[in-house]
């Protein structure tokens, strides 16, 4: 799969995490947040400004298909674990239907982590 179309899978899976009710905004990894916030665009005004897809991380799995892992950030007063499930349904569903329209038919497992819970003084 070409580096475009993994974006799109990103942005795929991105898109039906941020649908899930409960689901304020994904997290990006640590990794990326310290790259972003050294190496701001001068086009940038908000150097710790991320894409939505950067809380999705799509690897190729070691037996074949894909392993997506999701991170994120719940809204206060939803369970976290129905929530984390539901994520879990939805991103599995959306990736696999997207594939399925390339003709490419794989494994897809998905993991989700709770990055943490956002309460309404969060600005959200």
């Amino acid at each position: 799969m070409t580096v475009r179309r993994t974006t799109t899978l990103l942005g795929v899976a991105a898109e039906a995490a941020l649908a899930v009710p409960g689901v304020t905004g994904l997290q990006p990894r640590l990794s990326r947040r310290l790259a972003a916030a050294a190496a701001p665009t001068l086009t940038d005004a908000r150097p710790y400004h991320t894409s939505p897809d950067a809380g999705i991380r799509a690897d190729r799995a070691p037996g074949g298909g894909w392993h997506i892992e999701v991170r994120c950030v719940l809204a206060e007063g939803r369970r976290a674990l129905d929530v984390a499930q539901n994520v879990h349904d939805q991103v599995g569903t959306a990736v696999t239907s997207h594939l399925a329209a390339l003709d490419a038919v794989e494994r897809v497992t998905v993991e989700v982590t709770v990055t943490r819970i956002a309460t309404w003084y969060d600005g959200w």
